[in-house]
């Protein structure tokens, strides 16, 4: 099971750190959690330089996609030769993506008819793509979810793992990371969120 996470230039530390570390609770051999880049390294928006682990033509092939967010979004989703290289499939593959990461997807044609969540400053481009915006900071229809604001990185790790794992699965992995004396409503609430689209 490859899981990867699609990480630019300028990305949120947030949106792909926090859900690498939540998919990494799953300890199989056959579980595998990369990071995917055009480049070999890529900064974030705060200056943390991470090394890929998977190429970009890695992500069309994986079994589930998050596609994170950054300050060169727009940038990324007008490079029409960078956009030609994503083949996403969501017929195979689990496909989430956040905040300014839903913008990849509209740009893409994956949310024909489909709402979606986004962050604040994303929501005017998503809106302009043709997109429906939900008030919301989770939505999932079959194999495509949304998520806005930085910490719902949690619900798509949640939802990716319940699609993949199980929703034992999903409770074990945000139960390990919640703080203490908060771990039963830190479950709660992730599960509150996307058990209604699984």
């Amino acid at each position: 099971m490859h899981i990867t996470i699609l990480t630019f230039d300028q990305y949120n530390e947030l949106d792909s750190l926090i859900a690498l570390g939540i998919l990494n609770r799953i300890k199989k051999p056959s579980w595998k959690v990369t990071i995917a880049s055009p480049s070999e390294y890529v900064c974030s928006m705060n200056g943390v330089v991470i090394q890929s682990s998977s190429s970009l033509e890695d992500v069309n092939t994986a079994d589930a996609v998050i596609i994170g967010s950054g300050m060169k979004t727009r940038d990324i989703a007008a490079d029409k030769e960078l956009m030609s290289r994503l083949k996403l499939d969501p017929s195979r593959q689990l496909i989430g993506a956040q905040c300014s990461g839903t913008l990849i997807l509209s740009k893409l044609g994956l949310l024909d008819n489909i709402p979606a969540c986004t962050d604040i400053t994303t929501k005017p481009w998503v809106l302009e793509a043709g997109v429906d915006v939900l008030n919301q900071p989770f939505y999932a229809k079959n194999n495509i979810a949304t998520a806005g604001g930085c910490l719902s990185s949690i619900y798509l790790a949640t939802w990716v793992i319940a699609r993949l794992e199980g929703i034992e699965a999903a409770k074990n992995a945000i139960d390990y990371v919640a703080p203490v004396g908060e771990k039963e409503d830190y479950v709660a609430r992730a599960m509150r969120n996307i058990e209604p689209y699984l």
